[in-house]
């Protein structure tokens, strides 16, 4: 094992000498190893929980709607955070930010397992999200700046079991309810989280960090709070499936106009919390449009799915899971491939490609939502993967585009824009086509409700195909940063 692995790299001019080339392989694939860990557990614990809200809803005697602020907790916690991580990382630098991350993560995971009571488990899940809401921005800083203009191949490499979380998280945490608990779901965090702290503290860079920007205290009043407010509306109003009740309309309208308020102060400031003026860079500008509503889309059928499953064909939340498996082998099967092409295709039209197969798939699984639960499994599992391919061809793509070519000190920025944009897409998208199923539901017979589901698949598949837009904007090659 190399000495130096806590030193960092510095920048080359020219050709590496080919002795280097495998021991920085080494370092590279070390240091991926460790925010592959970070990101999969957060996201294994993410959809694990939501299968375990009707259990929680009986062992609490707690209403569905109460048990509900579990994940909307963890959600809120994250929208709060977010903003502030890119400070944090120039303020004390990214190896002690992965460090408290995880460190909070795992410590409200000890107590979301020990919880005797909903609202203490609510509690809980506010600490989690704290340190929840950090590792992705982090995650991404890290990789971005140790890899440099070998990202798409590190990518390729570590995109797959990053899938795995999210993908698999429904299944265990399925299997954790019906065999022992659901306070396991918590538990298994802490051997993951574990072992990604030993591995940090072996391999991730010391001093980068930058202090001396001041933190921009009028813009965290304003975004932490109004992203809060806008992500808790929506998720009343697709709750409820009432977004003009007030509880959904007062907070959305608050949180939008603080949003909208830290706009014009962030492009008045001299240190913004988060340097909105990166939108004038092209790359990021396009990539974030383009990020922003695939969010919306397919973050939307990833309710949609799940409810046709349980609802029209009478599928159980195992069962459930396993259906929705094809989505997530499609990605994974598709990012190696999108890494080795993205160098030399370039992100325009790998993004391009991944936006029309997502939009494909959902187009094939729509149609033959139609046939309510007569549709055959197997059609509906070849649609899901179509739709999982255009995934592993869009996101690395976009935020490929997105860092590259900026200079280090504005990628922390940049990944936070990005977790932001990722984020409020998924909770507006998921807002949006709860209120468009509502509504097509409303006062229909059951027999009528394939069709509903049908009218909020092609509010979905428009907004991919509005994503066409931006991303015809996207780099057509990639610039090393």
């Amino acid at each position: 094992m190399d000495t130096d692995v806590n030193r960092p790299e510095s920048a080359p001019t020219g050709a590496r000498p080919s002795a280097e080339t495998e021991p920085l392989e080494r370092r590279l694939l070390a240091t991926a190893l460790v925010v592959v860990l970070g990101m999969a557990m957060t996201g294994l614990d993410m959809t694990a929980v939501n299968v375990a809200l009707r259990r929680l809803s009986g062992d609490f005697g707690a209403s569905i709607t109460t048990v509900q602020w579990v994940a909307t907790a963890y959600t809120l916690a994250l929208a709060a955070v977010i903003p502030v991580t890119a400070w944090t990382i120039g303020r004390f630098g990214t190896r002690r930010l992965y460090f408290a991350s995880v460190g909070v993560f795992l410590a409200g995971s000890v107590l979301c397992g020990m919880a005797w009571s909903v609202e203490s488990l609510i509690a809980f899940r506010v600490v989690q999200g704290i340190g929840g809401g950090m590792i992705m921005p982090v995650g991404m800083t890290i990789m971005t700046r140790r890899a440099g203009n070998q990202v798409p191949r590190i990518m390729a490499i570590v995109g797959v079991p990053m899938q795995l979380g999210p993908m698999l998280g429904p299944l265990v945490g399925g299997w954790l309810v019906d065999a022992a608990s659901w306070r396991w779901i918590f538990y298994l965090n802490l051997p993951f989280a574990a072992l990604a702290l030993v591995l940090a503290s072996r391999f991730l860079d010391h001093g980068d960090a930058q202090p001396g920007k001041p933190l921009d205290l009028v813009g965290l009043v304003l975004l932490s709070p109004g992203l809060s407010a806008l992500l808790y509306g929506l998720t009343t109003g697709a709750h409820r499936g009432d977004f003009g009740s007030v509880a959904a309309a007062l907070p959305t309208a608050v949180g939008a106009a603080l949003a909208a308020a830290f706009v014009v102060h962030a492009l008045r400031s001299r240190d913004p919390l988060i340097d909105l003026r990166l939108l004038r860079r092209p790359s990021v500008r396009a990539s974030g449009g383009a990020l922003v509503l695939f969010m919306c889309g397919f973050f939307g059928m990833l309710l949609l799915a799940p409810l046709y499953f349980q609802t029209v064909r009478g599928e159980s939340a195992m069962a459930t899971g396993l259906l929705m498996l094809p989505q997530g082998v499609g990605t994974m099967a598709t990012m190696p491939v999108c890494g080795r092409l993205l160098p030399r295709v370039g992100p325009r039209r790998l993004l391009l490609a991944g936006l029309s197969l997502s939009a494909i798939g959902l187009g094939a699984f729509a149609v033959q939502v139609g046939a309510g639960a007569d549709a055959p499994v197997w059609g509906l599992g070849a649609a899901l993967f179509v739709t999982g391919t255009g995934m592993g061809f869009t996101m690395m793509p976009t935020m490929s585009s997105a860092v590259s070519g900026l200079p280090q000190e504005e990628i922390p920025a940049a990944s936070t824009m990005l977790a932001i944009t990722q984020q409020v897409g998924a909770s507006i998208g998921t807002a949006f086509l709860s209120l468009i199923l509502a509504r097509s539901l409303a006062g229909q017979a059951a027999a009528d409700a394939p069709d509903a589901f049908q009218v909020g698949y092609a509010a979905g598949i428009a907004i991919l195909l509005l994503a066409l837009l931006p991303a015809t904007r996207v780099a057509r090659s990639l610039t090393p940063p």
